[in-house]
């Protein structure tokens, strides 16, 4: 497994802080992994560990409840510090007492889980003040393509833009094993975990919108319009359930809502957003065929670079037109329209007119899998293969 050194420099100043320190992320997106790594780092430094994996049905139930939980670290503890690390915390009932008393113990916490119900307000009221947190995301391009290369195989940008980079994915030998295993993990993540946690009762239902919602990705996000179309597919469903059955979605890390951005209010509009898969694969695997939506999963890999890169990410309406992403970092501003190719005379048109009367000040850039360099006196053009690989804009 490839050492994700973005992340671990993030979690690396933490690593003696008596803050609880949460690892969140998506199932199967590589938090385990990253746990056993700071935990390895520290063991070299000579410091002792405890790892905790209640994903493992032995630990789970052996140690079911915060009260077990501290009682068990409690045989461990001694005069030296003690490095605590729990892998899928939520599965333990009252982790969140649990965890705020060991932070008093002579220990330093780190935590992983697959429920953003970790970052709620339901339990960081409860935390406040005492955590700091982490989000993990499925791999990057140049993430897959070093792993792809570490195992000997090959794993170009074609296949990311279909498949997606979950870790286990791209151990897969094939396309069909690679599907295979992907509809796996979906079914374990979008299904069996989200309708056993909330009881849903109407399954059909639910799964049906759940594939309507992964399948359109990278489009602005309505309600109404989902619980509309359902309707006209003779499938009864009302919009406040359209917007549960998506807050289940977000909790799992299933898919991300980025908010507009109103340049005449200068603020995030939160009443509107655009919707995107944690990882295009959700996408892949609902398609006919091999007639992969390979434009609207560009879109959604650029938005995951880009917070990848540390960039704060909002759709831009500018008089109408939308510009796919604003991104700040560091207080510099960037315009970002993506597109599969401009190389026809409409689509040049249509996503170029985009940043029509933005002044300069503001840098404004294309991104499309052309290998041509379409840049303009204003305009840079990046190629996706340039683009994947670039630390910043």
């Amino acid at each position: 497994m490839i050492f994700r050194e973005r992340y671990m420099a993030q979690i690396r100043p933490f690593y003696e802080s008596d803050l609880i320190k949460i690892i969140a992320g998506i199932r199967r997106c590589g938090k385990s992994v990253i746990l056993r790594q700071i935990m390895s780092e520290i063991e070299k430094a000579g410091k002792r560990c405890l790892f905790l994996d209640f994903d493992l049905r032995p630990v789970s139930a052996g140690i079911p409840d915060a009260d077990a939980l501290i009682a068990y670290v409690n045989e461990y503890l001694g005069n030296d510090k003690l490095y605590v690390f729990l892998d899928e915390i939520q599965n333990v009932e009252g982790w969140n007492d649990a965890v705020r008393t060991l932070r008093l113990y002579n220990t330093s916490v780190f935590i992983t889980g697959s429920n953003s119900k970790l970052l709620s307000g339901e339990y960081t009221k409860e935390l406040s003040g005492r955590y700091v947190s982490f989000r993990i995301k499925p791999f990057v391009y140049r993430e897959a393509k070093e792993y792809a290369d570490q195992m000997g195989r090959t794993f170009e940008i074609s296949d990311y833009l279909v498949w997606g980079g979950f870790p286990a994915a791209l151990e897969q030998p094939g396309d069909e094993a690679r599907k295979r295993y992907l509809n796996d993990l979906n079914d374990t993540i979008v299904y069996n975990d989200l309708e056993n946690r909330y009881n849903i009762r109407k399954k059909d239902i639910f799964e049906k919108i759940v594939d309507f919602i992964l399948v359109s990705n990278a489009r602005i996000f309505s309600a109404k319009s989902i619980a509309d179309y359902m309707k006209g597919q003779n499938i009864p469903v009302s919009v406040p359930t359209v917007i549960k059955y998506i807050g289940y979605l977000k909790e799992a890390y299933v898919i991300d809502d980025i908010p507009l951005y109103s340049p005449k209010a200068k603020a995030k509009l939160n009443y509107y957003y655009k919707l995107f898969d944690e990882d295009v694969s959700f996408n892949s695997i609902r398609v006919s065929g091999n007639r992969f939506d390979l434009p609207h999963n560009l879109e959604n890999i650029v938005l995951n670079e880009l917070i990848y890169m540390g960039y704060e990410v909002t759709v831009y309406q500018n008089k109408g037109r939308e510009i796919d992403f604003r991104a700040v970092r560091d207080g510099k501003i960037y315009l970002v329209q993506v597109a599969y190719s401009v190389a026809e005379d409409k689509a040049y048109e249509r996503e170029f007119s985009a940043f029509a009367d933005i002044d300069n000040t503001v840098k404004k850039i294309i991104i499309t899998n052309d290998d041509i360099d379409y840049s303009t006196s204003t305009v840079y053009h990046y190629k996706l293969r340039d683009f994947l690989m670039m630390e910043s804009l």
